[in-house]
C-alpha cells in the first residue's frame, strides 16, 4: 500500500477557537499550514460556549482585578506569569475579535454588554446572548478559511512521528474510507480541546475524548496536573448538557427541596456566584444529605422565573430552549432541575507560556506546541473562573500560532516523513478491525464513566481513588479482548470508539494517578480524607510519566509565583 505523504510548514491538530486562531497567525506570515479535525470545524466544542469571555473592558474594572481573580480562583496553583499575559491581553484579544466580525451584545450605551460570573470583582464576561462561543468560532473560522488555511475535516490523527527529542508531523487516515496518510510538517500543534467524557455526566460533545493527551502520553512525555477536573454546577439533570453561568450571571437562585436558598451557608458573600468548584461541592453535598430535589432527590433547582420573560428571551434564548428540549421545563414559568456535570480540564499537555511542549521540567519537544483546553500552560491553576476558557483559547491560539511563525522563521528543521512512520498505526488498526474477543465498547466505557464519575468525581478520598485504579488497569486488560463488529472501511464508527476508549481508559489513569498522590484539597481537587489546602508540600504542578507497560512515574514542577501571595480563599 502506498501511503501519501502531505508536506506543510505547519500542522495543527484540532479546529476550535485555538487551533482556528492560531492558523490564522500562520497563515498570514506566508507559511503553509493545514488543519486537521475529525469533524467539521463548526462542530468544534468551543462552539458550545455559551456565557462569555472575560476582559476588563469597563470603568470599574481593571486588569489588576482580573489577575488577580484568576490566580484567586485558581487556588493559587496558576503560575502568574501566564495570568498575567493572558489577562493584560484580553481587552485587545476582543478588540481583535469584533474587527474580525463578531458580534458581541450591547448595553444601552452602545458598548459591549458585560455580564457577572462566578469569583469576579466586576462584570467583565463580554457576550453574544448565550451563544458566546458559536459567535466567535464562526467568526476566526471563516477569516481562518479565507486567508488560505487548509482545512481538512474528518481526519482522525493516531500519533505523532516523534524521534530524538524533535516532531516532524502526525500520523491519520481519512474517516470516510480508513485510508491512512502522513502529514509531514516543521512544527506540530494540538488543539483538540477536553476530555470530559470520561465521566458519566459531563457537558461535552462526543467528540471530546482526550485523544491527544494519551498520544502525547505513549511517547513517555509528561501531562500536567490531570487531576484538577472542573466540575460545572449547573448541568441539565440527567444529561449533564450545559446550563451555562451566565444564568446565575443574570441572576438565578438555586433552592434545594425544602426551599432554602443553601448557597447561604456556603458562600455567603458571593451567593450564586462564588466560583464553581465551591458552588458544584454545595450542590452536591446539598444532593448527598438528602435535601435534593424530586423523586430522586438527584438534583437541586435553579430559579429564574424572577428575571421575566422579556430578559430570558433576550439574554438567554439557548438555556431556554436545552431546559424544554431536555426537561420539558420553562424557566420563564418554572425552576428547572440542574446537578453538578464534568465540564472542563484544568491539566493537560504542559507547555510554557509560548507554547512549547514540555519533554520534562526542563527541557521541550522541538517543533511541538499546544494550546486551548488540552494544554496545560496553567492559567488556571486548580480551578478555571467561568469566561477564562474561551479568552485561554482565542488569546493563546493566536499568541502561541505568532510564536511557531517566528520560530520557524529563527529555524527548525524539516526533516522527512517515511512510510514507515504510519506502520504502527496501519497495525493498530488492522488488529482492532479483525478483534473477535467478547468485550464491547459501549459496556467498557460506561464502566469507565460511571466509576470515574463515582470513584474520582466531585468528592474523593484515597479508598475511592485505589478501587479506580484497579478498575482501570482491568478495563486496560479487557480492551485487549474488545470485539468490532464492523469490519468495513467507510465511516467505521465502531473502530473510531474503540481508538477512543483506548485513549479514555489512558489519560483517566493520570487523573486518578494525580488524585491518589495530592493528598489535600484545591480547588476543584476535593479530597475528604485531606480537606484543607497544604500549601507547604503541594503548592506545585503535578508532572506524571506513563511507561510502556503503564506504571508511573511522578514528579512536580514549581508554580510561578507573583505578587499574589497564596492567602485563605473564600467567598
Amino acid at each position: 500500500m502506498s501511503i501519501p505523504i502531505h508536506k506543510y510548514d505547519v500542522v495543527i491538530v484540532g479546529a476550535g477557537l485555538a487551533g482556528c486562531a492560531a492558523a490564522r497567525e500562520v497563515a498570514n506570515t506566508g507559511l503553509s499550514v493545514c488543519v486537521l479535525t475529525k469533524l467539521h470545524p463548526l462542530r468544534s466544542h468551543s462552539g458550545a460556549a455559551q456565557g462569555g469571555i472575560n476582559a476588563a473592558l469597563s470603568d470599574e474594572d481593571s486588569v489588576d482585578l482580573h489577575i488577580f481573580d484568576t490566580v484567586k480562583g485558581s487556588d493559587y496553583l496558576g503560575d502568574q506569569d501566564t495570568i498575567e499575559l493572558m489577562c493584560s491581553k484580553a481587552p485587545e484579544t476582543i478588540r481583535w475579535a469584533e474587527k474580525m466580525g463578531a458580534v458581541f451584545s450591547r448595553n444601552d450605551e452602545g458598548k459591549i454588554a458585560q455580564r457577572p460570573f462566578g469569583g469576579q470583582s466586576s462584570p467583565r464576561a463580554c457576550y453574544a446572548k448565550d451563544r458566546t462561543g458559536l459567535t466567535l468560532l464562526q467568526t476566526i473560522y471563516e477569516q481562518a478559511h479565507r486567508d488560505g488555511v487548509d482545512f481538512k475535516d474528518e481526519y482522525y490523527v493516531s500519533d505523532i512521528i516523534y524521534k530524538d527529542g524533535k516532531i516532524n508531523g502526525v500520523v491519520a487516515f481519512n474517516l470516510v474510507d480508513s485510508k491512512p496518510m502522513i502529514f509531514n510538517a516543521r512544527a506540530v500543534m494540538f488543539a483538540t480541546g477536553g476530555y470530559g467524557r470520561a465521566f458519566a455526566i459531563n457537558s461535552n460533545a462526543h467528540a471530546n475524548t482526550g485523544d491527544a493527551l494519551s498520544i502525547v502520553a505513549r511517547h513517555g512525555l509528561p501531562l500536567e496536573d490531570m487531576e484538577f477536573v472542573q466540575f460545572h454546577p449547573t448541568g441539565i439533570a440527567g444529561s449533564g448538557v450545559l446550563i451555562s453561568e451566565a444564568a446565575r450571571g443574570e441572576g438565578g437562585k438555586l433552592f434545594n427541596s425544602k426551599g432554602e436558598r443553601f448557597m447561604e451557608k456556603y458562600a455567603p458573600n458571593k451567593l450564586e456566584l462564588a466560583s464553581r468548584d465551591v458552588v458544584s461541592r454545595a450542590i452536591t453535598q446539598e444532593i448527598l444529605e438528602g435535601r435534593g430535589c424530586g423523586k430522586n432527590k438527584d438534583h437541586v433547582n435553579i430559579d429564574l422565573t424572577h428575571l421575566g420573560a422579556d430578559l430570558i428571551n433576550s439574554k438567554l434564548p439557548e438555556l431556554r430552549d436545552l431546559a424544554i428540549t431536555f426537561l420539558g421545563q420553562d424557566m420563564i414559568k418554572e425552576p428547572i432541575s440542574i446537578a453538578a456535570t464534568a465540564h472542563y480540564s484544568m491539566g493537560g499537555i504542559p507547555c510554557d507560556i509560548d507554547g512549547h511542549v514540555r519533554k520534562n521540567s526542563v527541557e521541550f519537544v522541538e517543533g511541538f506546541y499546544a494550546a486551548g483546553e488540552c494544554a496545560c500552560v496553567s492559567v488556571h491553576g486548580a480551578n478555571r473562573l467561568g469566561a477564562n476558557s474561551v479568552l485561554e483559547a482565542l488569546f493563546f491560539g493566536r499568541h502561541v500560532g505568532a510564536n511557531i511563525a517566528k520560530d520557524i522563521k529563527i529555524g527548525i528543521s524539516f526533516a522527512d516523513a517515511t512510510e514507515q512512520d504510519a506502520l504502527d498505526m496501519i497495525a493498530e488498526l488492522k488488529k482492532l478491525k479483525t478483534s473477535n474477543g467478547d468485550e464491547r465498547i459501549p459496556k467498557l466505557r460506561n464502566e469507565l464513566q460511571e466509576g470515574m464519575t463515582k470513584n474520582a468525581g466531585v468528592f474523593r478520598t484515597e479508598k475511592s481513588l485505589l478501587k479506580q485504579q484497579k478498575l482501570l488497569k482491568e478495563l486496560k486488560l479487557r480492551f485487549n479482548n474488545i470485539r468490532i463488529d464492523d469490519k468495513s472501511n467507510i465511516y467505521n464508527t465502531d473502530l473510531q470508539e474503540a481508538i477512543e476508549l483506548g485513549h479514555m481508559i489512558d489519560f483517566s489513569a493520570f487523573i486518578v494517578e494525580g488524585a491518589i498522590l495530592r493528598k489535600e484539597s484545591r480547588g476543584a481537587h476535593y479530597r475528604e480524607d485531606f480537606q484543607n489546602r497544604d500549601d507547604d508540600n503541594f503548592l506545585k504542578h503535578t508532572m506524571s510519566y506513563m511507561d510502556k507497560e503503564g506504571d508511573f512515574f511522578t514528579e512536580y514542577m514549581d508554580v510561578k509565583l507573583g505578587k499574589y501571595e497564596p492567602e485563605a480563599r473564600t467567598y
